[in-house]
């Protein structure tokens, strides 16, 4: 049985990642976090655990590092810096779901997150976790960095094509649409009821601190430099995200070619569903779930030239962060990858 400790339990993320480790046959969750909620049982916070007498507690690392050989990560980032460090030289095990060790480049990261990077040597040992593209060097890692959710549904969709000479790498725009409970669980006046509901907005225009890593990513798989537009825009619901990702074509291609290279490409993921022609990914389909379903369309009526008009879906909370959390665990440990994640219980 492998214990593992969840830092930063008390927000939906690490509300979510609790929930699948419940009910997780290989796993014993030994110790919880949180600042805000220290001392409190869990069922206090979050009636659904109400089976559970699990106690959150604050963040000493001394203390934890006793408790656990995996720890998962729902902090902020910068927190996630030194805690990760601190773990590390622990010979500790560490599945980070902030952004601090996903960017691998150090100026990068303090150019979008407004911060340093205190350990740049441990960038080099992070792997980014996305098991679709990286499942055996994950299997190695000491340190995982799990990808954010705008990155998972980009990076997802545009992987099959970015190594076919047929595609204008310079000409990637991704439009992507999530629900509220991206922004975290602390209260914040943009997210508020009120705010969001019977409205949608754009927002981070040309901004978000997303960019760098889904760039980062599909200049890695195409082997060449790529720079996005990329515009998120926030939809009146509690989860799920839509990507809609344009991008121009060189020469004349066939739709059936197309398909049949992106389901050569993921026939062997268990959580990534190209479906058939025509049909088109819709986020009730994939709530609850570690899926990400991708439909392909092609737009030959453009002046200079087809598009090829890729749609994601994936619930932002899951496949966009817990459920390839506890995904990348099962890779790491050699537990089967699809346990625990084919048939969760419903949310608390």
């Amino acid at each position: 049985m492998l214990n593992v400790a969840i830092l930063g339990g008390s927000g939906y993320t690490g509300s979510e990642l609790l929930r699948l480790l419940l009910f997780h046959p290989n796993v014993k969750v030994t110790a919880v976090t949180s600042e805000r909620s220290s001392g409190s049982l869990i069922s206090d916070i979050f009636p659904g655990f109400r089976n559970t007498d699990i106690k959150f507690e604050p963040l000493d690392l001394k203390t934890l590092a006793k408790k656990a050989d995996l720890f998962f990560l729902c902090l902020p980032h910068k927190t996630s810096q030194e805690t990760v460090a601190f773990l590390h030289n622990a010979g500790k095990k560490v599945i980070d779901l902030s952004a601090d060790y996903r960017i691998r480049s150090a100026k990068i990261y303090e150019k979008w997150y407004n911060t340093p990077h205190s350990y740049p040597s441990l960038l080099k040992k992070a792997v980014y976790g996305l098991p679709e593209l990286y499942r055996e060097t994950i299997r190695k890692s000491p340190i995982v960095a799990n990808p954010g959710c705008y990155p998972m549904s980009a990076i997802l969709g545009l992987a099959p094509i970015l190594r076919e000479s047929f595609v204008d790498i310079d000409s990637i725009i991704i439009d992507s649409k999530s629900g509220t409970s991206g922004a975290g669980r602390s209260p914040s006046q943009p997210f508020m009821f009120c705010e969001v509901n019977e409205s949608v907005k754009a927002y981070a225009v040309a901004s978000h601190r997303h960019t760098p890593e889904i760039e980062q990513e599909l200049s890695q798989v195409s082997g060449k430099r790529i720079k996005i537009i990329f515009t998120p825009h926030l939809i009146p619901m509690d989860r799920g995200m839509l990507s809609t990702i344009y991008v121009r074509l060189k020469k004349k291609v066939n739709l059936t070619g197309v398909q049949k290279l992106y389901r050569d490409f993921y026939r062997n993921e268990p959580f990534v569903r190209v479906m058939k022609n025509g049909a088109y990914p819709a986020t009730k389909n994939v709530k609850g779930s570690n899926f990400c379903d991708l439909s392909i369309f092609l737009d030959k009526r453009t002046a200079k030239g087809q598009m090829l008009i890729i749609v994601s879906a994936i619930d932002n909370l899951i496949k966009g962060a817990s459920g390839t959390a506890v995904q990348n665990m099962n890779i790491m440990y050699g537990f089967e990858e699809t346990t625990g994640l084919t048939a969760s219980p419903p949310s608390p």
